[in-house]
């Protein structure tokens, strides 16, 4: 099975960008539908960001759509978030996770099996 060791969070400015990473151990991540979750306080863990195994296809929320851009690099076994125009609200522990369904993409809780263990980003303003 896949690990996940997510990382690149902190505290940021609004306005201000960040990127995450997420690097996998144990097998390649070239097996897996790839995404990014999000669990603002108070709030149920939220989808993010998901990306094809072989990275051509993505899909959004439209809370983060024209923001946020997910990609990976599956020599280097690691998936990314780059996050721009950062909002307060954006504030919230970002997860990557891990999914081996047989659809192209993956955007429901669900569907994944391996997660990340968190990396918190919080957004003044």
């Amino acid at each position: 099975q896949v690990q996940l060791v997510d990382s690149g969070g902190g505290l940021v400015q609004a306005g201000g960008s960040l990127r995450l990473s997420c690097a996998a151990s144990g097998r390649s991540i070239s097996l897996y539908i790839m995404g990014w979750f999000r669990q603002r306080p108070g709030k149920a863990r939220e989808f993010v960001a998901t990306i094809s195994r072989n990275g051509a296809s993505r899909r959004y929320a439209d809370s983060v759509k024209g923001r946020f851009t997910i990609s990976r690099d599956n020599a280097n076994n690691t998936i990314y978030l780059q996050i721009t125009s950062l909002k307060p609200e954006d504030t919230a522990v970002y997860y990557c996770a891990g999914s081996q369904g047989m659809a192209v993409l993956a955007s429901n809780y669900e569907e994944y099996r391996y997660w990340g263990q968190g990396t918190q980003v919080t957004v003044s303003s």
